[in-house]
């Protein structure tokens, strides 16, 4: 199974459309947070056909239209700040912040930690944890445009640019 990791939207519709055409033959979709506006919601649920994975970042200010506007989607949830999902027999933990995914992955309870917030991309190991930052969608704090591909067959993953 295939799953698409992105984070830091930052309400950049553009770059999120490419993303999610970029990620195509993905079976599922973790967003790690900083979506910005209840908008973005409907343009994920709308262009990833598959199971959407969302928890809040610190720029995710109206979580309640957020969550009204998820509604509209079966195949999509809102986990809060924090998610722990069993996705092809992975465990994932999810959250927005480096340090929290940090100290996730130092807990070795995780195949895969996932976080964003600090919008620099990149894929280590901490243990037996992949601990995977996707970059950011929005592209103007780094100036890349990225986010991860995961591939649970092989339990690696690769950045992709947008």
């Amino acid at each position: 199974m295939k799953i698409a990791i992105i984070s830091d939207i930052h309400d950049n519709i553009r770059n999120l459309r490419n993303a999610l055409m970029k990620a195509g033959d993905a079976e599922a979709l973790v967003c790690c947070g900083d979506l910005c506006s209840p908008f973005i919601i409907k343009e994920l649920g709308q262009g990833f056909e598959g199971p959407v994975h969302i928890v809040f970042g610190n720029n995710d200010g109206d979580t309640f239209r957020m969550l009204q506007a998820s509604q509209k989607f079966t195949h999509l949830t809102l986990h809060g700040e924090f998610a722990d999902l069993d996705l092809d027999g992975k465990r994932f933990a999810v959250n927005h912040f480096d340090n929290i995914g940090g100290a996730l992955a130092k807990s070795n309870l995780y195949d895969v930690v996932c976080f964003g917030h600090n919008h620099n991309a990149e894929i280590n190991r901490t243990g037996k944890t992949l601990v995977i930052n996707p970059g950011e969608v929005f592209g103007g704090l780094s100036g890349k445009s990225t986010f991860a591909l995961y591939d649970t067959a092989t339990a690696e993953a690769e950045l992709v640019t947008i």
